[in-house]
C-alpha cells in the first residue's frame, strides 16, 4: 500500500457518499467524515504538533525521575546504559548553562533598554528646561516679550 490515505480529505464522489451514508446511518459518523473533508489535509501538522509537545512533555517527566518504569528502560548493555547516562546528565548541564546564559542576556538587554531611555528622558528633560528658560521673558497680555 502507498503511503497516500485510501480517502483524501478532499471533495470526492467517494468522501461525499461516505459523508452522506455517514448521516444515514449514524449522524455524528457523517459529521466525522464532512470534518476529515473539511480539515484533513491539517492532520498531519496537528499529529506532528501533538507528537512533538508529548515528547517534550515526556522528556521533561523522564528527567524529572517520575518517568523511571517507561522512560529509558536498562538496555542490558550496562557500558551502553552508563555512556547514555553519563550524555543524559552532560546536556543536562549544557541546558542548564544555556538557559543561565539566556537569563544574563535577558537581563543585560533588559538594562541597556532602561539605560537608553533613561539617556532619552534625560535628553528630552533638558531640551524642555532649556526651552522654558528661553521663553520665561515677562509675559504682556498672554505673549512672551
Amino acid at each position: 500500500m502507498s503511503s497516500q490515505a485510501l480517502i483524501r480529505p478532499a471533495w470526492t464522489p467517494a468522501t461525499i457518499a461516505l459523508m452522506v451514508g455517514g448521516f444515514f446511518v449514524f449522524w455524528p459518523l457523517g459529521l466525522a467524515v464532512l470534518a476529515y473533508i473539511l480539515w484533513g489535509d491539517r492532520l498531519e501538522s496537528f499529529k506532528r504538533d501533538v507528537n512533538l509537545s508529548t515528547d517534550r512533555f515526556m522528556s521533561g517527566v523522564k528527567r524529572s525521575g517520575m518517568g523511571k518504569g517507561f522512560g529509558f528502560e536498562r538496555t542490558g548493555n550496562v557500558a551502553f546504559d552508563d555512556w547514555r547516562e553519563k550524555e543524559l546528565s552532560r546536556l543536562d548541564e549544557e541546558r542548564r548553562r544555556l538557559n543561565e546564559a539566556a537569563a544574563e542576556f535577558e537581563e543585560y538587554a533588559r538594562e541597556l533598554r532602561r539605560a537608553k531611555d533613561q539617556e532619552e528622558f534625560d535628553r528630552f528633560m533638558s531640551d524642555r528646561r532649556r526651552r522654558e528658560t528661553n521663553h520665561s521673558g515677562p509675559v504682556v497680555d498672554g505673549q512672551p516679550a
